[in-house]
């Protein structure tokens, strides 16, 4: 009990769980071994494709070397930093009959994931990143560089695939539109790729 300025006994609760829940999130770095591969091998794959003519005049080199970094982080992102930064997952499982089944998982409570700034610095680097393979696809396709244009491709699949996974977890159960409508469009995009890219 505390006594206000007027003389009264004002009854005060103190709500430590939320104290301390609020002193974790706002921890700086809690993972910081996470974090730093977060953002690694994405910078790194776009710095090496922007300066690969500088190490090697082999298109095949810097290509394997651009698909390497990518694919590691794709690896990492989707395994590592998701759940341990944000606290999402998502993968495909097959059930017997053979059909594919997407997972979307965000884990619930307090204690499951990373602090403010690593969800910062998470999503950041999540939604950056595919702009800039875009901007790159652009630059590509406009100065006739097309033997690139299938590693811009590939950097921007991969990218936009986890950050479409990580969108779809946050999301949770709310879907916007009805299963049969999305598997509508989603064939709609796969069977009429103009209507994505316009005609080429």
């Amino acid at each position: 009990m505390a006594e206000s300025l007027s003389g009264e006994i004002v009854d005060v609760s103190l709500d430590f769980v939320a104290e301390e829940d609020r002193a974790r999130r706002t921890r700086k770095i809690r993972h910081p071994l996470a974090t730093f591969f977060h953002l690694f091998f994405r910078v790194s794959a776009i710095i090496t494709y922007l300066c690969c003519d500088w190490f090697s005049r082999s298109f095949v080199m810097c290509f394997l070397m651009v698909i390497t970094l990518l694919s590691c982080d794709f690896w990492s992102v989707k395994n590592v930093t998701g759940r341990l930064l944000v606290g999402l997952r998502w993968w495909n499982q097959i059930d017997e009959d053979g059909r594919s089944h997407w997972m979307f998982e965000a884990k619930k409570g307090r204690n499951c994931s990373g602090t403010e700034a690593e969800a910062q610095i998470f999503w950041l680097g999540l939604i950056v990143c595919p702009i800039v393979w875009t901007t790159f696809f652009f630059t590509t396709l406009f100065s006739f560089k097309m033997k690139w244009l299938a590693l811009v491709v590939a950097g921007f699949s991969l990218q936009a695939a986890n950050l479409y996974g990580y969108l779809r977890c946050k999301a949770g159960e709310q879907e916007t539109l009805p299963k049969s409508a999305s598997q509508y469009l989603g064939q709609q995009f796969i069977q009429k790729p103009d209507i994505i890219f316009g005609i080429l």
